[in-house]
């Protein structure tokens, strides 16, 4: 397959990015040289190659989540224009 300027510049629309007309004949060239590679890549025979999910074999490797009281909740409201002892006021957004 051969990309030419209508090519470019439809998928510049699908893609939602504007192209100058003095980009076009780099973007041709650059887009040409990606599909020959892809169309080398389809000669493989990938029969026995599983997908690739993730790039390692470990099966989760975050922490635990712990709860942790960091701050006190006067601390956290110190700073507040408008509270309680324990919440913060803030403007009604919704109404009913």
């Amino acid at each position: 397959m051969n990309i030419d300027k209508q090519t470019i510049f439809k998928v510049a629309e699908l893609a939602r990015i504007e192209i100058r007309e003095e980009e076009v004949d780099a973007l041709t060239v650059d887009m040409n040289k990606i599909l020959t590679f892809m169309e080398k890549l389809n000669e493989l025979d990938t029969t026995d190659v599983k997908p690739l999910v993730y790039m390692n074999e470990e099966v989760n490797v975050w922490r635990e989540d712990v709860v942790k009281q960091e701050i006190s909740v006067a601390e956290g409201l110190k700073n507040a224009a408008l509270h309680n002892e324990d919440f913060f006021f803030v403007p009604k957004i919704l109404e009913k």
